[in-house]
């Protein structure tokens, strides 16, 4: 009986000694662990402001791709520091990584909404990119922080400046008065140089203006930035088709549509586009088959699918002019023809008032060039075509004019029109008389390079002097040159030497 009950008593002293071991040991861990927390924390806040520091360094030395991926570092270490964020901002916008450095802002104070800077870095952001009234709270929260914040309050001025000219845009874009929304768009894009939305609303009154290579070089930059914006799509394809190019124009449409498939704007052009390459189409087939009375119809049916595509709808009033002709409803030609010079000559004019204006305000080199380019270009405009009248391109060869020369001669020589009315007589030996004076200046090398570098022949002491009789005498001259001869009462065949 004792040997059992000193078993008993060694085994519960043992037993005291294993719980004993056991909580001493829970204790010591307990212990360390809550130290090795403690050192932890200590360090890695030291190594986040080690990354801080480095990333510092290297924006003062304006080297924003090496601070950008030391506060990167910093914000993996301590992920809940605010200031790593509003730093990261600021690296961002000088990259002019604008979105991204609006996401660091925010961010920076949603986990401290007492910062400033990240108030401030947020509304600038928000400034860059075009959203006035979102900046416009930030920078007001900025001011309830620090109310003598000379920063805040000066952006808040622009921000508020920038919602007048959009206000003033809108009213101008509805009056068509694209000017003045070019000249807001101008001034509200000084404060948010960032922003696609604006520079798109001037890119399209600048095609729309008819400023096309102004309007291209805007619509370019953005998608090099963003190739699937769609409203920058769309004003490409506007300019290509406000030049006649149809095809490319459709093309810019459609990719502006997959881009943005609601997008009303390029939907209507594409299908005035459509509309109008198909009813030209069909009136020139009309025009070639002798179809005249139907042709003259369907080219003043495409005149009525858009007014504002004035390069192709001057091409259909030369086109119906040249059908009216024949359908001797001469009166009605003379206006086709005359609308069409007047088209060119009120462009070019308007080209010269806006640069006027531009150069006035801001006299740089750039704007000097335009202006003399757009006033040489007004001059040309308004002198005779001599490659119109002859119906060739500006890169014809030589023998293409010659071609050209002898088709449009024997087209519009007197003899040809010694059976019509008077009132024809007259109207074919003027033309007869342009034919040979865009020859004799097309033929002559140094004559056609001063005439297409805009300069007048007349004032270049240039012998200008000529007599479309002579001119035709001279072409045609030689051993079975060429002769008119009747076979009836205003009918005539040619023979060919």
């Amino acid at each position: 009986m004792d040997g059992c009950l000193f078993v008993l008593c060694l085994l519960e002293n043992f037993l005291a000694l294993i719980y004993f071991i056991y909580f001493f040991f829970l204790l010591f861990f307990s212990v360390l662990s809550s130290y090795c927390v403690f050192c932890l924390c200590d360090y890695l806040p030291r190594e986040a402001e080690g990354y801080k520091e480095q990333g510092n360094a290297f924006y003062i030395k304006k080297d924003y791709s090496e601070a950008f991926n030391y506060y990167t570092k910093a914000i993996d270490v301590c992920p809940k520091n605010a200031s790593y964020y509003g730093n990261r901002a600021a690296t961002l916008m000088m990259l002019s990584r604008y979105r991204e450095a609006l996401e660091d802002s925010q961010q920076a104070v949603r986990l401290d909404d007492t910062f400033m800077k990240g108030h401030l870095r947020e509304g600038k952001c928000h400034l860059l990119l075009g959203n006035a009234m979102a900046a416009s709270r930030c920078f007001q929260k900025v001011l309830e922080l620090e109310p003598d914040n000379s920063q805040a309050q000066q952006e808040l001025k622009n921000a508020e400046s920038i919602l007048e000219y959009e206000r003033m845009a809108e009213i101008g874009f509805e009056k068509r008065d694209f000017r003045m929304v070019v000249f807001c768009m101008d001034r509200a894009l000084e404060s948010a140089s960032a922003c696609h939305r604006f520079k798109v609303l001037k890119a399209e009154c600048l095609a729309l203006l008819g400023r096309y290579p102004e309007a291209q070089s805007v619509a370019s930059d953005i998608l090099r930035m963003d190739s699937t914006n769609g409203d920058a799509l769309y004003v490409r394809g506007l300019c290509l088709y406000y030049e006649d190019c149809i095809d490319k124009a459709v093309q810019f449409f459609i990719q502006a549509l997959r881009m943005a498939p609601d997008h009303e704007k390029a939907r209507l052009a594409c299908r005035n586009a459509k509309a109008l390459k198909a009813k030209k189409e069909e009136g020139n087939k009309a025009f070639k088959e002798g179809n005249f009375e139907e042709a003259y119809e369907l080219y003043s049916e495409a005149l009525t699918i858009d007014p504002n595509n004035i390069k192709t709808n001057a091409k259909l009033y030369c086109n119906r002019a040249t059908v009216g002709s024949k359908l001797k409803k001469l009166e009605q030609a003379i206006e086709d023809s005359c609308f069409c010079t007047c088209v060119s000559v009120k462009q070019y004019e308007e080209a010269v008032r806006d640069y006027e204006k531009v150069y006035q305000t801001e006299k740089t080199k750039e704007h000097k060039h335009l202006l003399k380019t757009a006033q040489l270009e007004l001059k040309k405009s308004k002198r005779k075509d001599y490659y119109k009248v002859l119906g060739v391109d500006k890169n014809a060869t030589e023998d293409e004019i010659k071609k050209a020369y002898r088709k449009r001669a024997l087209m519009h020589h007197p003899d040809r029109h010694s059976g019509a009315s008077a009132e024809v007589q007259k109207e074919e030996e003027k033309k007869f008389k342009e034919v040979g004076e865009a020859f004799t200046v097309l033929s002559d090398p140094k004559k056609k390079s001063r005439y297409d570098s805009g300069h007048d022949l007349e004032d270049d002491d240039m012998n200008m002097d000529f007599d479309a009789n002579n001119i035709f005498k001279a072409f045609f001259s030689g051993p079975g040159g060429f002769s008119f001869e009747a076979s009836g009462p205003g009918n005539f065949f040619f023979q060919f030497g």
